[in-house]
């Protein structure tokens, strides 16, 4: 009888199975559901183009740099009007660069000149009252994380580099800035022992000595660093990455005071001290790493940010640089809300507080060098690329 009752059982099974799934497709049922998203296919759909250019600016190559290099290296315009870049990262080996070079306007040609002491990348570069550059931390490839408090002076008349006294702490990301008297504050970036750092330092030209300073109200890894007319500095975001905070330093007390916040969180912006005594700051990353458009102007006289018009490109680790008509000119950078974000360029308008699009590169670039030179144009130099190796040494010059 249990052998008969077994048969049967096996019978109904056989003969209503099929039924059952069928009757689970056709209604939906279960885990295989026909209206189950589906993931985007890759390649990713490409984005729409950017905005065509409406202003007259022009954009031409020049001599390319010597030694291809990428990561955050220096450009700093010295007294005689050429350019010094020093350090970086070198395309293909990925190794630490020491080697330095300038730019000739003239000639329109880089030409080697002395190399560092030491290795480095993410330092900081400072023309002195002296017309020597000061180079200070970074990271140099060496020892735990890498991070060096070394510092080092750049003599334009002899093409030379001499060590001078090294920080109080090792750092690299840090903001540097020359103040009125003439001493440097450096302040804020990482390292191995602390993380992220709040702490500063000033150095002193006449004893090549640093010293601790007041320390900042919070940690800031890569935060912008604004000398205003009025002698104090603005030290803007690089708290994990993005941040609404800000921050003034008062050479006369050594301290910090909070001041008014951004109205939008944002890292990986640059800021710009306009000819009226505003800062802009423009663009940048939310927490996502999604590119902003949006810019703010800080006001020193009421300590408040206030929105101005936005860009017409999202993008962060773009340059924004002051033109000697008072306009700003915010060239290449990353994002992905338009195709041609890295070769895009536009223009603030102060009085007006709006932005047009002009001129593209020749060259897609991000993290890449922008210098104002005496004649009013700007040299853009290396940076990330979309080329075969991601990287180009290619140099290129904006005329307004």
């Amino acid at each position: 009888m249990k052998r008969l009752i077994q048969v049967v059982i096996l019978l109904l099974i056989i003969t209503f199975l099929p039924v059952l799934v069928m009757f689970s497709f056709s209604t939906g049922a279960g885990h295989a559901s026909a209206t189950k998203p589906k993931p985007t296919p890759y390649p990713y759909p490409t984005p729409p183009p950017c905005p065509t250019p409406s202003s007259g600016g022009t954009w031409a190559l020049t001599g390319s740099l010597l030694v291809a290099r990428y990561g955050i290296f220096s450009a700093t315009r010295l007294s005689n009007g050429q350019v010094l870049v020093a350090g970086g990262y070198q395309v293909g080996t990925g190794a630490v660069l020491a080697e330095a070079e300038v730019y000739t306007t003239a000639t329109g040609k880089w030409t080697a000149t002395g190399s560092m002491n030491d290795t480095r990348e993410d330092q900081t570069a400072t023309l002195l009252q002296s017309g020597q550059v000061l180079v200070a931390g970074g990271n140099d490839g060496h020892g735990p994380g890498g991070y060096t408090a070394s510092a080092e002076l750049y003599t334009p008349a002899t093409g030379t580099w001499t060590y001078t006294g090294s920080m109080n702490l090792t750092r690299d990301l840090a903001t540097a800035t020359l103040l009125q008297n003439g001493k440097v504050l450096v302040a804020g970036g990482e390292n191995y022992t602390n993380g992220p750092l709040a702490e500063a330092e000033l150095y002193d030209p006449t004893t090549g000595t640093w010293t601790t300073t007041g320390s900042m109200s919070v940690t800031r890894i890569g935060p912008t660093a604004t000398l205003l007319q009025n002698g104090q500095v603005l030290v803007v975001g690089g708290n994990s990455g993005t941040s609404t905070s800000a921050e003034l330093y008062d050479p006369s007390t050594g301290k910090w005071t909070t001041t008014g916040s951004l109205n939008v969180n944002r890292g990986a912006e640059p800021a710009t001290l306009l000819s009226n005594g505003q800062v802009l700051v423009a663009g940048g990353a939310d927490y996502n790493w999604n590119a902003l458009a949006s810019a703010e102007l800080y006001t020193p006289s009421t300590g408040k940010w206030t929105l101005t018009g936005s860009m017409n490109i999202a993008r962060y680790y773009h340059t924004a640089t002051l033109l000697q008509n008072g306009q700003v000119l915010v060239a290449g950078g990353d994002g992905t809300t338009c195709s041609g974000t890295s070769t895009s360029a536009e223009l603030y308008t102060p009085s007006t507080g709006s932005w047009t699009i002009t001129g593209s590169l020749n060259v897609p670039r991000y993290l890449h060098t922008a210098t104002l030179l005496q004649n009013g144009q700007v040299l853009v130099a290396g940076g990330n690329s979309s080329g075969p190796s991601g990287y180009t040494s290619s140099a290129e010059l904006y005329t307004p």
